[in-house]
């Protein structure tokens, strides 16, 4: 049986890049709402929790797919998202009209799967290790939500004030753009 501290030292280590994002979220939102943050840090950590539980269930046949493209995914959703943080920093305006959400919408769903692409194959590894599935994919996904929360906080934190604005959402949108890089440099593209 895997330990408490592996399987927590593996949630830490899963939840980092939804820390990385949510704190770019909060970056770009300056304040952020209950409602955004119990929605990203739901969304973010159910996906935590369902991409083991996906890798685990059909074992090597899935993983031997997934494994040749997965990190592709990520990178694409990421450099989609950052991207068009940037856009918006560079078509800086003062009255700009109503700041885009990354908490709703078909930019949650694509964060969320690029945040937990890479539990897919801690499920997979579990399943040869004989774990059962369902502790560890709650720890993950609590461990998830609890650091997007903290995330999307401490974005806002350091958002600052106005004249800050521009800098943050393009640093944001940097961030998450640098996020896929280092995932491409983890599979070894680079």
């Amino acid at each position: 049986m895997t330990s408490l501290w592996v399987l927590l030292s593996t949630a830490v280590a899963l939840a980092m890049d939804a820390l990385a994002v949510a704190m770019a979220t909060g970056l770009h939102l300056k304040r952020v709402s209950l409602r955004q943050t119990l929605r990203l840090s739901w969304h973010f950590g159910l996906f935590q929790a369902l991409m083991p539980i996906a890798g685990w269930l059909p074992g090597a046949g899935l993983q031997t797919h997934l494994k040749n493209f997965d990190h592709w995914i990520a990178f694409v959703l990421l450099i989609a998202i950052g991207g068009k943080m940037i856009l918006e920093a560079v078509r800086h305006v003062e009255h700009r009209r109503r700041r885009s959400d990354p908490t709703r919408g078909g930019s949650l769903v694509m964060l969320s799967v690029a945040t937990s692409i890479d539990a897919l194959a801690v499920g997979f590894s579990l399943s040869l290790l004989g774990v059962p599935i369902w502790w560890p994919a709650v720890l993950i996904g609590a461990t998830a939500a609890a650091f997007t929360a903290a995330g999307m906080h401490l974005g806002c934190l350091l958002s600052g004030g106005s004249s800050f604005d521009r800098y943050a959402e393009l640093f944001g949108g940097l961030v998450l753009i640098v996020i896929g890089l280092v995932i491409l440099r983890e599979h070894g593209v680079f």
